[in-house]
């Protein structure tokens, strides 16, 4: 299946962007609204940082495991994630690039290795799902990485 990704524009450094994606927690603020039931292991941030989640997509409910396996701060953090007995993996990717007059764009790209037969079956439906809740999830990282940063700031 072809790759999906979804980008926005924040008024914050990529550095600031970096740290605030490096902890795994964080990420909970930001995809709760379709990742529940988060359990963490291994470290807090970076490489080996992990997360076992039930995601909630198309009305079918599925633990996942998320677990960052390559980080280059501040550029990238790429995470592999485990679902469907293993039937489903993929890589989501973010990067995070220097915009010209200041800020970043923060780029999230959800690749999947393998796929069950179904999600193959389907891909496209399957495809406009993930770009519709991944656009969301990044409007609600912008907001989150603002409160952070204001709040760090403070």
């Amino acid at each position: 299946m072809r790759s999906v990704t979804v980008s926005i524009d924040v008024p914050h450094t990529p550095e600031q962007v970096y740290e605030f994606l490096d902890v795994m927690a964080h990420h909970e603020e930001f995809t709760n609204h379709y990742l529940t039931n988060w359990r963490y292991s291994g470290p807090s941030r970076g490489i080996g940082s992990c997360a076992t989640v039930t995601a909630t997509l198309g009305g079918v409910e599925t633990d996942v495991t998320i677990e960052v396996v390559e980080a280059d701060a501040p550029r990238r953090i790429v995470e592999r994630n485990v679902s469907a007995a293993g039937r489903r993996q993929a890589h989501g990717t973010y990067t995070i690039e220097p915009l010209p007059n200041g800020g970043s764009q923060v780029s999230f790209t959800y690749a999947w290795a393998r796929a069950p037969l179904a999600e193959r079956l389907l891909a496209p439906v399957v495809r406009a799902a993930m770009q519709r809740v991944n656009r969301v999830v990044m409007r609600r990282m912008a907001a989150e990485l603002t409160r952070h940063v204001s709040a760090a700031g403070s």
